[in-house]
């Protein structure tokens, strides 16, 4: 298929070089011996012209890296619900998103109406089917901005956040026009763009919107040659004024405990030098942190990165594992004073280029999970009012921010969502270096199909509307801003039948409760095994 993969140059162009090559065969042997060559003319004439203005648009990266061929793919599209109707699958199959979840992005980003006729095709009977109730004194919110400020006790530069931003993509993981594109959106939006853990690169920097750099397990931009931790390229990056907060990952949702791979080959000199590793062997990610090896050298070391950057907000990103790990750290938390200003909660449902098919589908909590556990963790432990909390995974659309504000989120943020908006087609060729529409390559020719001023507009477009969305919600709902959303504004239809409103599905802890002794359950237990000075249990099961 030349959409999922293709090689060289020529087998992407072989149909338009073929048509052309016929175009003027056709023509000189019409002159010079028989008319009739004209004839054919009348075909090849207009698909020439096609797939010269294939080449030379800018709104479809898919028809600028295959002209003419790249049609088949848009009216296979076209004609696909009828063929899901009737012969294939439903609407909503997710794989891993759905087509009904993919338009949605699409015309968002592309500003047109994204309304559906005749009704919902979900079936609200079903178990798992979810909602939210609304008000009879419902209302229209006029500004959509909603943002929430991230900075706690001993932030001295808080960040007036969006609720929605652009979650971890590494320069590296997705091309140079890619994350212009996003850095661009991001800036004419008013929303933030995390890094990933490949560094801040010159195109990071291009257009001056704001970033969230991401340190993991490689220091990638603050390194020294050995791979550990170096406080003073740390301190002179992150004083950066783009720079907007510092986030720690200690893992991610779709390969959780894995170090990522770069290899050789695909390492070239700009990501060399943004990365701060050399380009003779692989550049490794460790599964885990050496700058720390305890709970509370971890949260030292967060309080150390905040001091460095003068004062910005900085916390950590992790896909909940063991409980009483996390626990661990809350525990430290307690007993030093030192807490992070954010904790953004990657749901196992998270994506990623490339990871083991089994802790892609088998390791590390979903997204709702993880985040009713570190609410009440952090809740339990008298420390919900200090410390924002975001998450990450699959959140497309208003009602899947929404549902998690409801369920303690302040904030959310997506980087498939607006890997969509730049045009991604869910090919799922992202690693092999191949990307269709050039958002997941570092072939210069791919990448090119990516026009910056185009999609950059279709990512402010997708943040903008999206926001929108949530303001019909909210003021369906008669509320004013998300931090409003309540559980019990959610509901849930269990698989009795029976429905369940958010606390119920998902009961609230007593605040404090860790603390004095009255938290009960798995929480309690996990707690009881948890020591702020390792992260090992302090008894088994």
């Amino acid at each position: 298929m030349p959409f999922g993969g293709g090689a060289a140059l020529i087998s992407r162009y072989f149909v338009f070089q073929l048509v052309l090559a016929a175009t003027l065969g056709c023509a000189i042997a019409g002159y010079a011996y028989q008319p009739v060559f004209y004839v054919a003319l009348v075909i090849l004439v207009p698909l020439s012209l096609i797939g010269i203005g294939d080449v030379l648009q800018s709104g479809r990266a898919l028809l600028r890296n295959y002209p003419l061929i790249g049609h088949i793919r848009f009216l296979l599209e076209a004609i696909r619900p009828e063929i899901r109707q009737y012969l294939v699958e439903d609407e909503r199959d997710p794989v891993p998103f759905s087509r009904e979840q993919r338009t949605l992005v699409y015309r968002r980003a592309k500003g047109v109406s994204d309304k559906q006729p005749f009704g919902t095709v979900r079936d609200t009977n079903a178990p798992g089917y979810g909602w939210l109730s609304h008000s009879m004194r419902a209302h229209e919110i006029a500004d959509c901005d909603f943002r929430v400020t991230i900075g706690g006790p001993r932030c001295t530069q808080p960040y007036d956040a969006s609720i929605y931003n652009i979650s971890g993509m590494s320069f590296g993981a997705i091309s140079p026009n890619a994350i212009r594109a996003l850095n661009r959106g991001a800036r004419t939006g008013g929303f933030a763009q995390n890094t990933g853990e490949g560094a801040i690169s010159k195109y990071h920097r291009r257009f001056g919107g704001d970033l969230v750099w991401q340190v993991a397990t490689g220091y990638f931009g603050c390194r020294t040659p050995q791979g550990s931790f170096d406080a003073e390229q740390f301190e002179k990056t992150a004083r950066m004024a783009q720079v907007k907060m510092i986030e720690v990952k200690l893992s991610q949702g779709a390969k959780p405990g894995h170090g990522g791979v770069l290899p050789r080959a695909k390492i070239s000199p700009e990501i060399a030098r943004a990365r701060r590793v050399s380009r003779a062997r692989d550049c490794v990610s460790p599964p885990s942190h050496s700058a720390f090896s305890t709970p509370l050298e971890f949260v030292a070391f967060l309080n150390t990165l905040r001091e460095l950057s003068g004062g910005k907000p900085v916390g950590f990103k992790l896909c909940v594992g063991h409980r009483y790990e996390f626990l661990a750290v809350v525990k430290a938390m307690v007993e030093t004073g030192l807490t992070p200003d954010f904790i953004v909660i990657d749901g196992k449902e998270g994506g990623t280029g490339a990871a083991p098919l089994e802790l892609t589908n088998h390791v590390g909590l979903p997204l709702t999970d993880g985040l009713i556990f570190v609410r009440d963790a952090l809740t339990g432990a008298n420390l919900r009012n200090k410390i924002k909390i975001g998450v990450s995974g699959k959140l497309i659309s208003a009602y899947d921010l929404c549902r998690a504000f409801a369920l303690g989120a302040d904030f959310g943020l997506s980087a498939r969502g607006f890997m969509f908006a730049l045009g991604c087609i869910q090919a799922r060729a992202c690693h092999t270096n191949r990307c269709p529409t050039g958002v997941t390559t570092q072939d210069w020719l791919r990448g090119r199909a990516l026009v910056v001023s185009d999609k950059a507009w279709r990512v402010a477009n997708f943040h903008k509307f999206t926001m929108r969305a949530v303001g019909d919600v909210l003021g369906a709902a008669g509320l004013h801003h998300p931090s409003q959303l309540r559980p019990w504004h959610l509901h849930l239809r269990h698989q009795s039948g029976t429905v369940l409103r958010g606390e119920e599905a998902f009961p609230l802890v007593v605040a404090g409760s860790l603390l004095d002794g009255s938290a009960s359950g798995v929480l309690r237990r996990e707690w009881d095994r948890a020591q702020a000075s390792s992260f090992a249990p302090l008894t088994e099961y």
